[in-house]
């Protein structure tokens, strides 16, 4: 059953930020790495895209990073190697080993069947949930321990955010499918 209860959890996005370095000249950077962008009077920050894998990073002149778009984990790795090494590549002294973690996962599921969120209200009546439907459409509901918050919607799909590891999505979904086990 644990197996196939999971069947439909699919990673949508992976945040990771951190630090690579202690400074970065970004306007020499961004005139050196083709596909690095920066427009100081939109964003303080370079954004640097790359496509294989599909990743968008923010690189501060802090030395900080943010990276998102990505998929798994060895998509994360493969990115920050190679945002690392273009950045060596413009001249730019990078940590030997950077600081950077995961920091958000945002999961879609699927629950298979119809949630009537009306009745998810009136019987949890938790202060924990957030349910305006002229506002959104979908029930938002932040789960304490572990740290997720869910969006519920009557079609049964649900998006879980917040967890910094599979382990905690997974924990807040069975927190979650055992709440709304008792009402539907």
């Amino acid at each position: 059953m644990a197996g196939k209860r999971y069947e439909s959890l699919k990673i949508e996005n992976i945040v990771a930020s951190g630090i690579i370095a202690d400074s970065i000249d970004l306007a020499d950077v961004s005139k050196k790495i083709p596909s690095c962008e920066l427009n100081t009077k939109r964003f303080p920050g370079a954004v640097y895209w790359i496509e294989n894998p599909k990743i968008a990073s923010l690189i501060f002149s802090s030395g900080k990073v943010v990276l998102t778009g990505i998929r798994d984990k060895a998509a994360l790795d493969k990115g920050l190697k190679l945002i690392i090494n273009s950045l060596k590549g413009a001249g730019v002294k990078t940590y030997k080993e950077p600081r950077v973690a995961i920091t958000n996962i945002v999961c879609s599921y699927d629950i298979g069947k119809y949630i009537n969120l009306n009745k998810v209200v009136i019987t949890l009546n938790l202060e924990n949930i957030e349910y305006e439907p002229e506002q959104f459409p979908g029930l938002v509901y932040r789960i304490k321990d572990p740290k997720i918050v869910a969006l519920l919607f009557s079609s049964g799909k649900i998006i879980l955010t917040g967890g910094k590891n599979l382990e905690d999505i997974k924990k807040g979904l069975d927190f979650l499918e055992q709440k709304l086990e008792s009402i539907m």
